[in-house]
């Protein structure tokens, strides 16, 4: 299993970001995948998931309405877009495969991480 984040980066707040999350040594279209992020001095936290087919998504009520989601099974990729960026949206952000098809799913593999950085 290998998942490589990229899309992270320096941003003004307010403004936006697209992660993408490519996958590739398993199946993708058979696993959920989510995107989690972690903050200097924090834990790490869910930001969003979505089921296998891509037919339903979850979402962090700190990101809802501002983050959005979404997969491509014939790239074998997951992206996060990220709107209305704040300064508390800081982290490094990280993309999972979760253990089966369903967004509750824990996760068990992860990328590397990708540092978005929300400053003036």
């Amino acid at each position: 299993v290998q998942l490589v984040e990229s899309g992270g980066g320096l941003v003004q707040p307010g403004g936006s970001l697209r992660l993408s999350c490519a996958a590739s040594g398993f199946t993708f279209s058979s696993y959920a995948m989510s995107w989690y992020r972690q903050a200097p001095g924090k834990e790490r936290e869910l930001v969003a998931a979505i089921t296998s087919a891509g037919g339903s998504t979850n979402y962090a009520d700190s990101v809802k309405g501002r983050f959005t989601i979404s997969r491509d099974n014939a790239k074998n990729t997951v992206y996060l877009q990220m709107n209305s960026l704040k300064p508390e949206d800081t982290a490094t952000y990280y993309c999972a495969r979760a253990r089966n098809w369903y967004w509750r799913a824990p996760p068990e593999a992860w990328g590397q991480g990708t540092l978005v950085t929300v400053s003036a």
